[in-house]
């Protein structure tokens, strides 16, 4: 069992940044695929970025490309999610993902994650 937990989320405007962290309690962090989705209210859980055991591999989706970037710190058991150039149509909660299934590819589908953590609040004014 992994435990995740999420910090670093807030109320920032639009054009601002943050830095979402999320740490694991496993000493088998650096085996799992990492991911964060979000999810907005009145809609479903959607994949936001995912990277690879290694940190070599990072998949996006196409509405966070360019401003979004995940990164992980296997010595830390942390990976991280900085966001830039915030819109309002980024608030959500966000969520921190493990896939513990060995894939090489970075999975984008949330039925691929095995463990959750409890999510934070990114709020963004206009």
């Amino acid at each position: 069992q992994v435990q995740l937990v999420e910090s670093g989320g807030g109320l920032v405007q639009a054009g601002d940044s943050l830095r979402l962290s999320c740490a694991a309690s496993s000493s088998t962090f650096s085996n799992y695929v990492m991911g964060w989705f979000r999810q907005a209210p009145g809609k479903e859980r959607e994949f936001v970025a995912g990277i690879s055991w290694t940190g070599g591999r990072t998949s996006y989706a196409d509405s966070v490309k360019g401003r979004f970037t995940i990164s992980r710190d296997n010595a830390k058991n942390t990976v991280y999610l900085q966001m830039n150039s915030l819109k309002p149509e980024d608030t959500a909660v966000y969520y921190c993902a493990a896939d513990r299934n060995y894939r090489v590819v970075v999975a984008t589908g949330s039925h691929e994650y095995d463990y959750w953590g409890q999510g934070t609040q990114v709020t963004v004014s206009s």
